[in-house]
């Protein structure tokens, strides 16, 4: 399978996203960074730190919570991109976007998918985030790299989907944004 930026762009601009709208949600945004090195794409993942609020220790997107002076989600996900690694918004190429998802944290996701530059200087906030992950995309496609489990949750059965990276583990809203991407681009 061939990647490059105009295919997903592409694939992307063809997908219809499905939205979201409760209000009971708080709403949320991430980024997807992906980036070229040698002719492979990769995804640019974080690992959350013990000192947030939320969700500890995960691997996740860059992202946030929306914030009133935001103009808009993407907006949410450049701003919260910054803060967390550094990535000024003027050094993304957002290619499009994939479909809201609710969590069990009472968040609803809006994911956007960009082209970040490679190599960075990346400026990490400590209190957020203890390292960046690197993970080829080919990787994320390889089966044995995946598994997905039925969890119940307040009485209901959910698909969760996880993907294992050299000790790390992608799961959760992460591994369900990822899950959707991949199937988007195969």
């Amino acid at each position: 399978m061939i990647f490059d930026k105009d295919n997903f762009k592409k694939i992307l601009s063809r997908h219809s996203k499905q939205r979201i709208n409760n209000k009971n949600l708080i709403k949320a945004a991430v980024l997807i960074p992906v980036y070229n090195l040698d002719g492979k794409y990769y995804l640019l993942f974080t690992k959350r730190t013990e000192m947030v609020e939320t969700h500890k220790g995960d691997v996740s997107f860059p992202g946030g919570i929306y914030h009133e002076e935001d103009k808009s989600l993407l907006e949410t996900a450049l701003r919260e991109t910054n803060e967390e690694i550094g990535i000024s918004p003027d050094d993304v190429e957002i290619l499009g976007e994939l479909d809201d998802i609710d969590t069990s944290t009472n968040f609803i996701i809006s994911p956007f998918v960009g082209i970040v530059p490679y190599p960075y200087e990346y400026k990490i906030s400590e209190m957020e985030i203890e390292r960046l992950i690197h993970v080829p995309l080919e990787f994320l496609l390889k089966e044995e790299n995946f598994w997905e489990e039925l969890r119940n949750h307040n009485g209901e059965n959910h698909k969760i989907y996880f993907y294992r990276h050299e000790g790390d583990i992608i799961w959760g809203a992460t591994g369900k944004i990822v899950k959707n991407f991949l199937d988007l681009i195969r």
